[in-house]
This record gives structure tokens, sequence and C-alpha cells, in this order.
């Protein structure tokens, strides 16, 4: 029997008067890429929120990993094994390349403030075992000869990246990406793609994606749920999903008058 690592049970939010996401079921297995899609202002980043601690549901559950988040804070909702990328991208621009991936490792170090600053040797320890393991990622993802460089100054689809591998130093169980293709050409789009699915593969994560590109969304999700005024109205395999006539008339047919 496969595990559930997300289980997000008839959750909904209102602001005011108005239902922003209105009874939103959702199932992520261990290892699964699923993905979210929907027309503008269809409620996906509202959803990502909520699974995020950034906004508390009005009703339903979220489990992850078996255990309620409901009402946690963004801090222990990451702590439980659930890291997040954002549309608009939030490196710390000014610092190495490096020193990104070292604040994702800091969420999870054991060492107190009083060992770091007494420098500890269980500290320096602590230390250099996280060194290695961001030198890691960052030569398995080939940007282990940028590491020194300001992490402003890469190019936009290796900030995309950088982002995504700050998010895995945090030892997520389930990964959100929020639009990761917003602003990339075709290259950097197809290269990404290559990323997410060599992250899946080598880290064994379950990924959730909420992403615009089609191609991109039905080449790597194995799942697919779309949203429209914030109300789920299918779920399926890519094949079901560009086949489906609600889906055709909400967003795909949407979609495709753009380009006639």
């Amino acid at each position: 029997m496969k595990q559930n690592i997300l289980e997000v049970k008839s959750i909904g939010i209102q602001f005011g008067g108005l239902k922003a996401v209105d009874n939103f079921n959702l199932n992520i297995e261990k290892g699964q890429l699923a993905g979210l899609i929907g027309p503008n202002g269809a409620g996906k980043t509202t959803v990502f929120n909520m699974l995020t601690g950034v906004y508390k549901p009005s009703q339903g559950d979220i489990l992850l990993n078996g255990k309620s988040i409901v009402g946690k804070t963004i801090h222990e909702i990451s702590e439980h094994g659930m890291a997040r990328t954002f549309q608009n991208i939030r490196l710390f621009k000014t610092l190495t390349v490096f020193d990104n991936i070292m604040l994702g490792f800091h969420q999870h170090f054991h060492s107190n403030m009083a060992q770091s600053v007494l420098c500890t040797p269980n500290f320096f320890e602590e230390e250099d075992f996280k060194k290695k393991e961001a030198f890691k990622l960052l030569e398995i993802f080939k940007l282990s000869h940028k590491s020194n460089e300001e992490a402003g100054s890469l190019p936009y689809g290796e900030q995309r990246k950088l982002e995504i591998l700050r998010a895995l130093a945090t030892n997520p169980s389930i990964l959100l990406l929020d639009e990761p293709a917003a602003g990339m050409n075709h290259a950097e789009t197809h290269n990404l793609m290559e990323v997410i699915a060599q992250i899946r593969k080598d880290f064994n994560l379950s990924v959730l994606l909420i992403e615009h590109d089609m191609k991109l969304v039905m080449e790597i999700c194995e799942n697919i749920h779309v949203l429209d005024h914030g109300i789920k109205i299918a779920e399926g395999t890519p094949s079901q999903i560009q086949t489906n006539p609600k889906v055709i008339e909400a967003y795909l047919g949407i979609e495709e008058e753009q380009h006639t």
C-alpha cells in the first residue's frame, strides 16, 4: 500500500464574504509528482498558502506525514517536512550561492546558540557536515563552480534552480513549487523539467507544482488537479485532463483561443 505524504481534507477559506477556496481535497503519495492548474484567480496560490501556514483554513484539515498541520506556523510546517518556492524568486541576492544553500540547512542545526557562540567541537562538526552537504547539492545540480558568486548575479534560470536547492536543503518530504517556470525561456524551461525529474528520482521526494506552462505540466506530472473559481473541477492523468470538457472550457480552451 502506498503511503500518503500529504492529505488535504475539504479545506476552504474565505476573505470577507468571498469564498476563495471551497471544499478542496488532495492526496499526494510518497514519490508522486502532481500538478495544480487553473486559470488566473482560480485559487491555486491560496491553496499553497493554506498548505504552508501562510493562511489558516476556515474549514477542513491538512495532514502531513499523518499529522495535522492546521494552525502550525510556517517554520513548524517546514520542520514537519514541507518546503516551498514562490512565484517571485526569494533569494538573498547579495549573499553567495553557497551561503543561500547553508541558510536552508541551518533550519535543522542541532547546535544551540551557546554552542555556536562558544564554538564547541559539536558546533564545528555539524557546521562542517552541513558545508559538505551543501557542496554535494551544488555539484549534483552543476552549480558548484558558482558557489562563491552572489546569488543575484546568476542568470534567471539558475536563480530558480538555486531557490529549489535551498528548499531541498531543509530536508523536506514534499516540495511545493509555485510557478517554477515563470519568466523562463524555452531552454531554461527544458532544463527545469530535467531538474524536477532528477529531484524526484534522486531524493525520493513528493512534488506538487503550480504551473501555467501546459507542456511542462503534461510531460512531467503523473496526476493533475484543476481549480476553477476556488472549486476543484477535475483530477486525473495528463491524458484525462487534456480531454476533460470542463477543463477545456475553464482553462485549456482559453489557452487555445489565445493562440488562434
